[in-house]
Order: structure tokens, then C-alpha cells, then sequence
């Protein structure tokens, strides 16, 4: 079984997308999929893009909001309005407790479901103990576990690793040293993994 390192943000938008996309992919491929949480705007920085962000750009912003409500429609996924708060810190942290957990599809699905399905706000404690209701865990270990220095460790490392094999943006999956970057770059990886079955 092939193992794929997806390296995603609930920050991003196109990651959502990607994320649903890859686990048919997977499913269909008879993948693992390794799930790896990183900080976007600190991975842009590390890789030197430093210009200015989407959302400070007027025209581009609105041209991406309509192609991320297309490819939704697509993906039959729904997409809300842009969302509220601005820490996404410990929401992408949670996936370590949720693998821990083996329940990472779930929560993640669940964690995009709230941000980009619903537009809601990652950084609110309300929300956020309402997501660990959701997927049945103890809020208050949930919530002690995004703020303890495990969970602050394991997404250094995480974004760390990313920057080492070369990742600048999500969504980023990757086979061995093979990389494919972006939600509209994922019908490559499927071709590959097709290719690889058949030889």
C-alpha cells in the first residue's frame, strides 16, 4: 500500500477541496493517506513568497472566491462565506490528537465542515469544544491538548519537515520525493497512481 503525505492548512480553502478529492482518490487507489498540518503563511515565508496576500488583492479575491464556489459545486461540497477569526493554530493542531485517535478523516472533514462549510470561526473556544463534542471526545482534554507543548512540537516538526522536502503551499501531497501542488493538480496524482498499479 502506497502512503501519501498531505500537507494541507484548514486555513486554506483549496485544501478543503483537495482534502475530499484525495480521500476518493486514495479509496480508489488503495492509499494511505499521512496527514500533515502546516502553518500556510509561515511555509510562504520560509519558501520567500512575501508579496502581498489574496485577500489584499481586490480582483483576485473575487475572481477565487468564484472558482472556489465552482469547484464546490463540482465536488458537490458546500461552501459558505469566508470565514471569521484569523488563528488557525490549534484547529490544525487537533489532527494530531485526532490521529492519535485514528479518526483523522473524520475530524478533518469536520474541521472544514465548520471554516469553509459553514464560514465559521476556528479560533473560537465555543467552536472549538463544539467540534470535539462532535466527534465524541472530552472537551476539556481536547482543548488542554491544542494549547500543550506536544501539540506545539508536533506542528513545529510538521511544518518543519514540510520545508525540508520543499513545500511552499497547500494542498501539497507527496509520493516518496514526487510532488503535486494544488486541488486542480490531483488528476496527475491519481494518472500516477494508476500507472504504478498497472507496471
Amino acid at each position: 500500500m502506497q502512503t501519501l503525505d498531505f500537507y494541507f492548512d484548514i486555513y486554506s480553502p483549496y485544501a478543503y477541496l483537495g482534502f475530499h478529492r484525495l480521500l476518493g482518490i486514495a479509496a480508489d487507489c488503495n492509499c494511505r493517506i499521512n496527514y500533515q498540518p502546516v502553518d500556510l503563511p509561515h511555509l510562504k515565508k520560509a519558501a520567500g513568497n512575501t508579496g502581498p496576500a489574496n485577500i489584499e488583492i481586490p480582483p483576485k479575491i473575487r475572481y477565487l472566491l468564484t472558482d472556489l464556489k465552482r469547484w464546490a459545486k463540482r465536488y458537490q461540497l458546500p461552501f459558505g462565506d469566508i470565514p471569521k477569526g484569523k488563528d488557525y493554530s490549534r484547529i490544525n493542531k487537533g489532527v494530531f490528537y485526532a490521529v492519535h485517535k485514528e479518526v483523522a478523516d473524520k475530524y478533518i472533514a469536520e474541521a472544514y465542515a465548520l471554516v469553509w462549510g459553514r464560514g465559521g470561526c476556528a479560533d473560537d473556544d465555543a467552536e472549538l469544544k463544539k467540534l470535539a463534542t462532535t466527534m465524541a471526545w472530552d472537551e476539556d482534554d481536547f482543548m488542554q491538548y491544542l494549547v500543550s507543548s506536544k501539540a506545539e512540537q508536533a506542528f513545529e516538526d510538521s511544518n518543519q519537515q514540510a520545508i525540508e522536502r520543499g513545500v511552499f503551499g497547500v494542498p501539497t501531497v507527496m509520493l516518496g520525493d514526487d510532488m503535486w501542488w494544488g486541488n486542480d493538480r490531483l488528476m496527475f496524482l491519481e494518472e500516477h497512481l494508476r500507472t504504478l498499479a498497472r507496471s
